[in-house]
């Protein structure tokens, strides 16, 4: 435990930010934001993006399993809401793109208060199937409504600013990246507040937080709709990034991977969804890499590539053994090293 750094007021100890170093490097951490895309080339300011992408829907998520305690599997589905409600108003009634996407986290919310309210009667794996269900139902909707395009799916135009259009990696950067963070902020502090709390309470007794006076419908409802709001935005910044939407697009696989990313990272952390969502994005990456670095023909490549696959599984399989706790523990384990250097934690 750190020394000197006893709070005197309420305000201080609800900072986001307790110390000046923290500060700093947070400071430092925005200003390479900022440079990066400026010496990135095409292909990590697209990795970038899609980090970007997925850090804002793993942080939904884990708002709604993490925090509440509430396993959902139709992430990728909700995803899908905010991505044709994009498409929809882009193409139909051409609005400004931050009244798209605010559009599309609305109708996604309005999706997951749908699906949120069995919660009060089910939870943990049957709770889980009913995500499954509503995701094999919009994913019916989305190939069979006429207004989505059907199997065909439906392009996007690329946003526009001043003018500008946001149709390259390094133009569509400053529309993913800033957004991004917002509600990363936004989910930051929302813990610092009552209903936050009364997310962390119901998920670890939910039967006690109702007889303290939590409303369990109320806010499991709520934890849904802000899951189901980042999943819409993400989802709508996905078709402006992608610049195509079809129902392949948000399979059930997807949801897998949020969820994974989330455990990977640790859940009922911020940080843990950041690090989790960038672990699963640039994992296959990186092995990719390898593999293609190594001295073997395209006829050995074929047979080498589906091993990308089965070293990933056994990364998280062996990661999650040996640190159950995730990602977020093990920065925690290295700030207190550094915190408590020389003597010993």
């Amino acid at each position: 435990m750190r020394t000197g750094t006893a709070k005197q007021t309420y305000i201080a100890d609800e900072a986001l930010f307790d110390t000046a170093t923290q500060r700093t490097w947070m400071a430092l951490f925005f200003a390479g934001l900022c440079v990066f895309p400026f010496f990135a080339n095409d292909y990590w300011l697209y990795m970038a993006c899609l980090v970007a992408i997925h850090v804002a829907s793993a942080t939904g998520l884990n708002i709604l399993t993490g925090y509440t305690g509430l396993v959902s599997l139709g992430q990728a589905a909700f995803m899908g809401i905010g991505a044709y409600t994009v498409a929809v108003m882009e193409q139909r009634l051409g609005t400004p793109f931050l009244l798209n996407l605010i559009g599309a986290g609305t109708v996604a919310m309005i999706g997951g208060l749908v699906v949120g309210i069995p919660s009060l009667r089910v939870k943990g794996l049957y709770l889980a199937i009913v995500t499954i269900a509503a995701s094999f139902i919009l994913h019916f909707v989305f190939a069979n409504l006429g207004l989505t395009g059907g199997t065909g799916g439906m392009t996007v135009p690329p946003p526009s600013l001043w003018g500008q259009l946001l149709d390259t990696s390094f133009r569509i950067y400053w529309l993913i990246v800033p957004v991004t963070v917002l509600m990363v902020a936004g989910a930051a502090n929302l813990f610092r507040t009552r209903i936050g709390r009364a997310f962390i309470a119901i998920r670890d007794r939910d039967i006690s937080a109702e007889v303290l006076g939590i409303h369990l419908l109320r806010y499991k409802l709520l934890s849904f709709g802000l899951s189901s709001f980042y999943a819409g935005v993400a989802g709508g910044l996905w078709a402006y990034f992608f610049r195509v939407v079809t129902p392949e697009s948000f399979p059930l696989i997807l949801s897998i991977f949020f969820l994974a990313a989330i455990i990977v990272g640790g859940m009922g952390s911020i940080l843990g969804g950041i690090l989790g969502a960038v672990f699963m994005t640039m994992v296959p990456e990186v092995l990719k890499l390898v593999v293609g670095w190594l001295p073997i023909d395209g006829d050995t490549l074929q047979f080498v590539s589906p091993v990308r696959t089965i070293v990933f599984g056994l990364l998280i399989v062996i990661f999650l053994i040996f640190e159950p706790q995730g990602l977020a523990e093990m920065w925690r384990r290295v700030r207190r090293f550094f915190h408590m250097w020389p003597f010993r934690t």
